[in-house]
């Protein structure tokens, strides 16, 4: 059995790699100030971003779902690896050599084959049929690709490979890279009948990537006409790596341009890409043989930064028959998963990208028409429609009520209200001036109200939410949180004093339960120059609340504008330290006047001198704030 990681090899994974240059292949992220960045969060769907990153610290925070913690931890749950599987990729980006505990078995290794393997197996096939393209045997594959206009050069920056006739070709080549049967058949290259052979043969095949640019799946095109499967494309069916819902080919090639210009284009085909990125669209990708859907929506926004505050650009291609018109109501009804406005680009001949860009002999001029192709973009919800209203006869009184009662229904689904009223207008314009804008609202409502006659069961009501505590950033408790973002993020400021502090300086459940945590690893002085300080907090910690609340204190900018100094660190140390001296003085002076100093004289006595102790405690403490006021 290999053996576990060590730690100090664990230790210098953290160490190098860089957890904004991990998570930024997942999601775009800009600048928030005081040495953090921001984006929208991977793990839940919001309209506003809420997760943060900071490098400095290695840590990550959503205040939105509150998930957390450092590169491996962000690693593990966005790709469902296993601790190990999560080092181990990131040890191999870094450049970091693991070592292993000699005879230490390890606990964490999922059932089946380990993800690393089936990632390997697919960069070793993707490997294989690009060197198979340059064969005598494809040269159809070839010819194919030239008269769409991709010549060599493009087929490398796709990574375009063909699959040989041959049953066992790829099965027999892995197999001599030290591939097992079911590491290829879990990673869905290979079948098993009476014998292991090739799911993808004969066929033209274009990697699909994940946005870090690790290939999870092929779409393989039918190139041959003796071809004994009849569907056109072939992908990749559902395995641990790939999902289809949520894939979208060539997000590896745009992702950066997408988080720059904020602008996604949808299109159709794989060529259709290829086109795009060779005429200077950038930021096309497409769905791997499924529709477009609210997951594909949700991997989008996280590159588009599409929220409130910036606003970006999604832009569907379709054709402009019934199947391209069918493809945007599609795109409507989901319309409301983008804050960025949406936008339908159209060739009027019907031409898709790949035909537009060959559309003359001049390829400068079909690549430019591409560009033009986008720039001419209309709102999604015109051209929706517009379709809808154009079937309608409008000379006709009865058309222009029954295409009025037609796109009510569409705008009926919209639930932004300001939206509908928009949209009331624009059907309104688009009818006539006998059509008011009201009596279109009034459709609308209309239907909205209307029963559905397949209307599902009433559900049972959701079981109530269970109490929550006082909100941690309640500022009740902001001398507490501050005090514990230095421990967390600056333990070597905090010094020999914090032996003064005690779980009972803090008032918040939570904020108590970390500072038990901090004391049972040694103290704020035993994180000193470690840079997984943080990540032993959250796994000295139990508690699924306080483990989130200290990586948002890892990451949440501290009050002070510049690097803390002994003096800002020890106001914060004497103020908590005053505020329990008062709680305490209040607590004695309560249980003071529920005694009598006649039938009880030594309580009352003994709580006396108690009082007395405590305020000058006190008055001590706030001489120290003063000096250090005036001092600083």
């Amino acid at each position: 059995m290999v053996g576990r990681i060590r730690d100090d090899s664990i230790a210098e994974v953290r160490e190098k790699a860089r957890i904004d240059e991990v998570v930024s292949q997942y999601v775009t992220l800009r600048n928030a100030g005081g040495g953090s960045m921001k984006g929208l969060c991977p793990f839940h769907d919001e309209k506003s971003p809420s997760f943060h990153v900071t490098p400095s610290r290695g840590f990550f925070h959503c205040f939105g779902c509150q998930e957390g913690g450092d590169v491996i931890t962000f690693l593990m749950k966005i790709d469902a690896l296993s601790f190990g599987e999560a080092v181990e990729r990131l040890a191999d980006k870094a450049g970091v050599a693991l070592q292993r505990v000699d005879g230490d078995e390890r606990d964490d290794r999922p059932k089946g084959p380990p993800r690393n393997r089936l990632v390997e197996a697919h960069r070793h096939a993707q490997e294989f049929y690009a060197d198979q393209l340059g064969s005598p045997d494809a040269l159809v594959a070839r010819q194919f690709l030239a008269e769409r206009g991709f010549d060599k050069a493009a087929a490398e920056m796709f990574g375009i490979g063909f699959a040989p006739r041959g049953g066992e070709v790829l099965y027999r080549h892995l197999q001599q890279k030290g591939f097992s049967v079911e590491e290829l058949t879990v990673a869905g290259l290979v079948a098993v009948g009476r014998s292991p052979y090739d799911k993808f043969r004969g066929r033209l095949l274009w990697p699909i990537r994940e946005p870090s640019g690790e290939t999870i799946g092929f779409g393989a095109r039918r190139i041959f006409d003796d071809d004994r499967i009849e569907a056109k494309y072939l992908n990749t069916a559902e395995t641990p790596i790939y999902k289809k819902s949520q894939v979208l080919y060539g997000i590896d090639l745009a992702r950066k341009e997408i988080g720059r210009s904020s602008q996604a284009v949808i299109v159709e085909g794989y060529t259709d890409v290829m086109a795009c990125h060779l005429s200077g669209v950038g930021t096309a990708v497409a769905t791997c043989g499924t529709a477009f859907g609210d997951d594909h929506a949700r991997v989008l926004r996280r590159f588009l930064h599409d929220h409130e505050e910036f606003r970006g650009e999604v832009i569907f291609t379709f054709d402009g028959d019934a199947a391209g018109q069918k493809a945007a109501l599609r795109a409507f009804d989901g319309d409301q998963n983008f804050v960025s406005q949406t936008y339908v680009a159209v060739e009027p001949s019907g031409m898709d990208p790949c035909d537009l860009r060959m559309s003359t002999d001049d390829l400068p001029t079909g690549e430019a028409a591409v560009r033009e192709l986008v720039a001419r973009r209309v709102p999604l919800y015109r051209f929706v429609i517009g379709n809808i209203i154009g079937k309608y006869d409008l000379d006709r009184a009865d058309g222009r009520i029954d295409a009025m009662r037609e796109a009510a229904k569409v705008v009926a689904s919209v639930r932004d209200q300001s939206k509908v009223t928009a949209f009331a207008q624009e059907i309104s314009r688009m009818i006539g001036a006998d059509i008011d804008p009201n009596t279109v609202l009034a459709e609308t409502r209309r239907v909205k109200q209307r029963p559905s006659s397949a209307a599902p069961a009433a559900k049972a009501p959701p079981p109530a939410p269970r109490a929550a505590g006082p909100d941690l950033r309640d500022p009740r408790f902001r001398l507490e949180r501050e005090l514990l973002k230095l421990v967390v993020q600056r333990p070597m400021t905090i010094g020999r004093r914090s032996s003064e502090i005690g779980p009972d300086d803090f008032t918040h459940p939570v904020y108590r339960s970390i500072w038990e945590v901090v004391a049972a690893l040694g103290g704020p002085g035993a994180g000193n120059g470690d840079p997984a300080w943080a990540q032993r907090l959250r796994d000295g910690a139990t508690d699924p609340e306080v483990t989130s609340a200290i990586s948002a204190l890892a990451v949440e900018p501290l009050l002070t504008p510049k690097e803390p100094d002994a003096a800002y660190v020890n106001h914060h140390m004497v103020r908590l330290l005053e505020l329990t001296a008062a709680r305490r003085i209040e607590a004695v002076k309560s249980r003071l006047q529920r005694t009598n100093p006649v039938e009880d004289p030594d309580s009352y006595n003994r709580m006396f001198g108690e009082l007395a102790a405590l305020e000058q405690h006190r008055r001590g403490l706030r001489d120290q704030l003063v000096a250090g006021e005036a001092a600083h």
